[in-house]
């Protein structure tokens, strides 16, 4: 017997769940953070929480699966039958984008990278790593053609993930650099980004 949808209420404090410990994970870390924080900035009681979730590890795992699936679309869209130099170039702007759109999931998903990735270490080492070797191979195989100049395609990627989603991860240091919380980073970076791998990767004629 299939169990009952959930009601509009379920899905309300179920979404609430998610949003508080999306913002208490993204500031203390999974071991910083306790079912408490995140019941007490959902607005629900611990018990309520509970309910619906039956650990904080609960609540962890679904962010990330969630957060992971998103993360990934960007390099899924890299198309074959594309102009290889607009394909990278455009894959580099939604990282970027995604740094600007989501950046407590990209701190979420820095601290599980920084402290081991306990939850996530086989969909590292199976889904990410199948994904990252097809657009590795893909951007490859662009170099042979002639069409991109030839660097390390799995660097490549590697570069771009470490260039994009700084501004993220170190956005506290990125505004004190450029003068204040005020400022809007993304515009020159991603004039800035895209300088930097045309340059990188544009062919000899």
């Amino acid at each position: 017997m299939n169990a009952p949808a959930p009601t509009r209420i379920q899905k309300k404090n179920r979404a609430a769940i998610l949003e508080a410990a999306l913002d208490v994970f993204s500031t203390h870390g999974f071991r910083g953070a306790t079912v408490d924080q995140i019941a007490a900035a959902a607005g629900l009681s611990k018990p309520n929480l509970l309910y619906y979730f039956p650990s904080k590890e609960a609540i962890h795992a679904t962010l990330l699966e969630r957060m992971l699936d998103t993360w990934l679309d960007p390099l899924r869209a890299l198309d074959p039958r594309g102009e290889p130099m607009d394909e990278v170039l455009a894959y580099v702007a939604r990282k970027l984008e995604m740094s600007r759109s989501y950046p407590r999931e990209s701190r979420l998903f820095a601290n599980e990278i920084i402290h081991g990735a306990p939850r996530i270490h086989q969909v590292l080492s199976t889904d990410l790593k199948e994904l990252v070797d097809k657009k590795a191979a893909l951007l490859l195989g662009w170099m042979d053609q002639g069409r991109l100049a030839p660097v390390d395609p799995h660097h490549l990627i590697f570069s771009i993930w470490s260039l994009t989603q700084h501004y993220a991860d170190f956005n506290v240091q990125v505004h004190a650099v450029l003068g204040g919380p005020d400022i809007d980073p993304y515009p020159e970076a991603g004039a800035f980004l895209r300088t930097l791998f045309s340059r990188l990767l544009q062919p000899d004629d």
